[in-house]
């Protein structure tokens, strides 16, 4: 997003960066936790776990917003995220 200026609390406001972890060998799959990543954090993966299917895999790390939406939607409960420590960005 492009300001037409910069926010003047810039400098206090701290984006926290997530870590997924995913759990390969629960995955089927379905792939949800790619399709609605607001921040295109996973991409499938060309591998194959102990079921057959192609698990995510992590695309851009530093992109992930912690927002769990991932693990909300994955039927398996084979993602989650944590906070990554010392990891906060200033936001520009």
């Amino acid at each position: 997003m492009i300001f037409q200026r910069k926010p003047l609390d810039a400098d206090k406001i701290n984006v926290v960066i997530g870590e997924v972890h995913i759990i390969k060998d629960r995955c089927k799959g379905c792939s949800f936790c790619i399709e609605y990543c607001p921040r295109d954090v996973l991409e499938l993966s060309e591998e194959f776990n102990i079921k057959g299917y192609h698990p995510p895999r992590i695309k851009n790390p530093d992109n992930c917003a912690e927002c769990h939406l991932c693990e909300m939607l994955c039927p398996e409960f084979a993602i989650y995220v944590t906070k990554k420590e010392d990891a906060k960005t200033p936001v520009h």
